[in-house]
């Protein structure tokens, strides 16, 4: 038996039955957040430059392809290719996600061309799903490139020039800051701590590219620190994500210092929990010793991720056995890893209980909780478990050896 299966057991034993989930507006034991990828719809730049058949990216992911013997592809969702800008579908994930203890979804945003992109999911979807009010949000500015053929290698094969340069200058960073603040922290359910709207940034390096330098950019977060506060907030949560981290050395060490004192973030979070490996645990082990050595050097809240998996194959033909999570990636597994990232968040009662997880529905890279034919609502019983405290220690649990 593994060291995960006996954690496993531990949890088991230790939970009784869960509270009813609480509404948005009341604070929870843990704000647990799941990251949704807004792609799976019509969108008019999309349908243009990249997925003509008008489903979004399930044009790709339906051509998913085995890579080995065992290899779960194409991806199979249990409800269906649904459209995430559809109310209707939107409203059920709400419904499950807070039924087993997700209460924050983590929207990418984008802005591309001085125009928004894929944004129909969080305005049509999400914010016109009747029940939307039972959960938090807040956005994640996407704000790195796009290669032609990173989002659909069927249609541009191997041309890899730019399809969008993220960067922003100042005139459309001023119509980005006050789109957010109308737009999304207005709304009763945005995520704020102690009142301020959080506002997550995943790529440092191309936010500075776009003001030039980092006292620049600092100027341009302080534009939008005073915008916030013009607009009634007491400030704002500025959030810096990485995409999984990496363990520092003394110059990455000073970088990363550097940067997120000029800058002024209030927090940082990851993207996903730690360098890859082929195995889950690994993979999980990696994520572990990141998490403690970056807790060490920041003076700032650091957030705990946890991430399904890992499986990309259906973007790169190229990729093969060694670039899928294709050992131990089981719900029990995931549990394992979600419960040490609880442990950890409550070692910090000084900062908000924010537990992030990749992902919502990443199923092009394959990490998603939303049910399968595969695992059904195994990994959205597993957050239920471990974050509301539902185990039985009848209840039938998958090996982590499997």
């Amino acid at each position: 038996m593994t060291g995960c299966m006996i954690l496993a057991l531990v949890i088991l034993n230790a939970c009784g039955q869960s509270p009813e989930p609480k509404s948005a507006s009341t604070a929870p034991d843990y704000y647990v957040a799941a990251y949704v990828w807004p792609s799976c719809h019509n969108d008019p730049k999309a349908q243009e430059l990249l997925w003509s058949d008008g489903i979004g990216e399930w044009e790709v992911i339906k051509k998913g392809n085995p890579r080995f013997d065992g290899h779960y592809q194409p991806k199979q969702p249990l409800w269906g290719y649904e459209m995430d800008n559809d109310p209707k579908v939107v409203e059920r994930w709400i419904d499950a996600a807070t039924a087993h203890g997700i209460n924050t979804f983590i929207y990418d945003w984008y802005w591309y061309d001085e125009g928004p992109y894929l944004e129909s999911a969080l305005n049509d979807g999400f914010l016109k799903a009747p029940n939307n009010g039972k959960m938090n949000f807040y956005i994640m500015w996407a704000n790195h490139d796009v290669k032609k053929n990173y989002w659909n290698c069927h249609r541009y094969g191997d041309d890899e020039t730019l399809l969008w340069n993220a960067c922003v200058d100042w005139k459309n960073f001023k119509v980005i800051v006050e789109r957010i603040i109308r737009q999304y922290f207005s709304r009763e359910n945005y995520l704020k701590f102690d009142g301020c709207p959080v506002m997550a940034i995943f790529d440092i390096k191309k936010l500075i590219e776009s003001f030039g330098s980092l006292d620049e950019t600092r100027k341009a977060m302080d534009y939008f620190r005073t915008e916030v506060r013009k607009a009634g907030f007491p400030d704002l949560h500025l959030q810096l994500i990485f995409g999984g981290g990496y363990l520092l050395n003394e110059k990455s060490e000073a970088k990363l210092r550097e940067q997120v004192a000029s800058l002024g973030f209030n927090s940082v979070a990851f993207y996903n929990m730690g360098g890859f490996d082929p195995d889950y645990l690994v993979h999980g082990s990696n994520a572990r010793a990141i998490r403690e050595q970056w807790d060490a050097v920041l003076d700032i809240p650091l957030f705990p991720c946890v991430s399904i998996g890992w499986d990309d194959t259906p973007r790169f033909p190229e990729k093969g056995p060694d670039d899928v999570t294709r050992w131990h990636n089981t719900p029990t597994s995931f549990a394992c890893l979600l419960e040490q990232a609880r442990q950890y968040a409550d070692k910090h009662p000084e900062q908000p209980r924010l537990i992030t997880i990749n992902a919502w529905n990443e199923w092009v890279e394959g990490s998603y909780l939303l049910p399968d034919m595969l695992n059904g609502f195994g990994y959205l019983q597993a957050v239920r478990n471990v974050m509301l405290g539902n185990m039985k220690p009848d209840q039938d649990q998958e090996s982590a050896d499997e």
